[in-house]
């Protein structure tokens, strides 16, 4: 970094003294946030080989707050060091300034390092509703890896509630791994909200036209136990689809709706997949068990 203190030369000693100083001054007040060459001296410490020195340059990083974000985020960007690449990602998530987004989006993006690729998607995560737009744009292109993708699904239904107004729209994305990100995030608003419109969107997501999207709304209606979509469980049942059935099986064992029985039943006497017809068979098991 320029202009920044070469980490190299300082002592265990010295680097211990800078941190007591700076959290005495944080405890007593007087910490000078427009000190920049302190500020980027305490992120070099980053560099440090103890773990509880990070940690404690971390915490006081995070308790500055604000001022701290643009040095965290030119070490995110230019640092040759990935430990202090590492640290700058994690401490971000202290902070959650929705300003570092960009520079987050562009560090799960193409910092090569993949701990600071999921403490950047973490910090996004904390950011909370300003991330949710670059986010559903990384859902939606088809150049990135799947381990950004779920990355950046991750982040969407962590948001949750925040994301909510983003989530209704974006459902009608022609990506199919945006409309399954969505889902995950629906999850979250049902819980906490309990709203019926998320529930609704959850439901007519079953007859959606790609596999993966009916997968996770009949695994989000399940897991929600949502008594109310087992007649639509019930009819994914008899889709085309082997992966289909198998995930309304599943669903309907975690619902424990009872009523679920015969036509599960049904399903098995007619179910010419292995796989899915021992999933319709645990299900039934389950059921009649009262589990």
């Amino acid at each position: 970094m320029n202009n920044s203190l070469n980490f190299t030369t300082q002592s265990e000693e010295e680097t211990d003294s800078l941190l007591e100083q700076v959290n005495k001054q944080i405890a007593d007040s007087t910490f000078d946030t427009s000190d920049r060459q302190l500020l980027k001296s305490m992120v070099e410490c980053f560099g440090d080989s103890r773990g509880m020195v990070r940690l404690g340059f971390a915490e006081a990083l995070g308790a500055i707050g604000k001022p701290a974000v643009p040095v965290l985020l030119e070490a995110l960007a230019n640092h040759t060091n990935v430990v202090v690449r590492r640290a700058a990602a994690k401490t971000l998530i202290i902070i959650a300034d929705p300003e570092a987004v960009p520079n987050l989006i562009h560090a799960l993006l193409h910092d090569e390092d993949t701990v600071v690729k999921g403490s950047s998607v973490g910090a996004l995560a904390k950011t909370g509703e300003t991330a949710v737009p670059a986010l559903l744009e990384i859902l939606a292109s088809p150049e990135h890896p799947q381990s950004t993708i779920g990355h950046a699904a991750w982040a969407l239904a962590f948001i949750g509630v925040e994301a909510k107004e983003h989530l209704y729209k974006a459902i009608d994305s022609d990506s199919a791994e945006v409309r399954a990100a969505v889902l995950g995030g629906l999850v979250k608003v049902a819980e906490q909200d309990s709203d019926k419109e998320a529930f609704d969107i959850l439901i007519k997501s079953l007859s959606d036209r790609a596999t993966n999207v009916r997968s996770e709304a009949a695994a989000a209606l399940g897991n929600l136990t949502y008594q109310p979509a087992v007649p639509y469980l019930i009819e994914l049942l008899n889709h085309q689809e082997g992966e289909s059935r198998k995930s309304a099986a599943l669903s309907l064992m975690k619902i424990g709706d009872r009523a679920a029985i015969e036509p599960l039943q049904a399903a098995s006497s007619t179910e010419s997949e292995e796989g899915v017809k021992r999933a319709i068979d645990l299900a039934i098991s389950q059921l009649e068990q009262g589990s």
